[in-house]
């Protein structure tokens, strides 16, 4: 491509052999000329889990043109993780050379593109967990040319953690089922006690700021979604949904309604003391055929009317793609 050897891409990934990397430096010069594409460098990349920073040439110039998304049991799970150190904006270059570069440092990487001074991206925390793994270049589609690429080791860094901080009120201890049939279970009935009681329940801690990401604990499903390119068929049954329930307790000193601010992808059925009060959807193209389902706190509410003491909170949420987890603060 204009006088240079390179490696294409569209639809797939190479990765290295026999490399094993956890700190470098990773060089690569990139062409594309799609209209629409998603491409970039995976790293430390172990079995079903790593991370990836990628390109978006669609999104040029936008907030979100540039996306880091850890990967877990399969999923991305870019709905989950969004704005400052996760997205940022980028003018992609169209038909032309352009240099990448990314720097991994413990637990915290920069991306740099164009210009190797100013990073286009800062990773402050990278969230899979993994530290160290294969390298690879990936295009998830649109044709992409690779070249010059080089990957330079260099020490381990200290591994800190950067976490931001936990909002006052979030429901950090949770309970999750095993991953079921979302087309077998009727998500608008509360479980029975026999249920609760016979389901094999995982305890888990909300990472701040409050999210509990599913795809941690449980394998992402990958169904063909039938309404991504036709908004029509975002009613009809979906193939390959699972569910997970989360049950945690909420404890009240009166009786009192309690406001539950809840972000979740994809879906979500709200259970309280064994009766449902609040069903939603928040899957991307679902709302309307640009929606994305970002997760956040705010995307929805439900008023919670507690009783005076121990109250049992049940979530059922349902997935699709982009990344399963959710977040609730009272």
């Amino acid at each position: 491509v204009q006088g240079r050897p390179c490696l294409l891409l569209d639809g797939g990934a190479a990765s290295v052999k026999d490399l094993v990397l956890r700190d470098g430096v990773i060089d690569v010069d990139v062409f594309t000329a799609a209209a629409r594409g998603f491409l970039g460098i995976q790293f430390r990349v172990a079995g079903g889990d790593g991370e990836w920073i990628y390109l978006r040439p669609h999104k040029s110039g936008l907030p979100d043109a540039i996306q880091y998304t850890p990967v877990l049991h399969t999923g991305l799970n870019w709905q989950l993780y969004s704005g400052p150190g996760f997205t940022a904006r980028l003018d992609i270059p169209s038909g032309a050379w352009f240099h990448v570069r990314v720097v991994l440092e413990g637990a915290q990487a920069r991306l740099y593109v164009k210009d190797l001074e100013r990073p286009a991206l800062v990773v402050d925390d990278l969230k899979s967990g993994v530290e160290r793994g294969e390298v690879a270049l990936a295009v998830l589609t649109g044709a992409t040319c690779f070249a010059g690429f080089e990957v330079k080791e260099t020490p381990d860094a200290p591994w800190t953690r950067h976490l931001p901080p936990m909002p006052p009120g979030t429901l950090t201890r949770w309970s999750l089922s095993p991953a079921y049939d979302a087309l077998e279970r009727d998500l608008e009935r509360p479980l029975t006690a026999a249920e609760l009681r016979s389901i094999p329940w995982q305890e888990v801690v909300a990472e701040a700021p409050g999210l509990v990401p599913i795809n941690r604990y449980r394998e992402s499903p990958h169904p063909r979604v039938s309404f991504a390119n036709d908004f029509s068929k975002r009613l009809d049954p979906q193939p390959g949904m699972k569910v997970v329930y989360a049950r945690t307790r909420v404890d009240a000193s009166r009786d009192e309604v309690r406001k539950l601010a809840l972000g979740y992808s994809d879906d979500v059925s709200v259970f309280l003391n064994g009766r449902i009060l609040w069903r939603g959807r928040s899957a991307q193209n679902f709302r309307d055929p640009g929606f994305l389902g970002i997760v956040d706190a705010e995307n929805d509410a439900v008023w919670l009317p507690l009783r005076k003491g121990a109250n049992e909170l049940v979530l059922a949420v349902s997935e699709l793609g982009g990344g399963w987890g959710f977040v609730a603060r009272l």
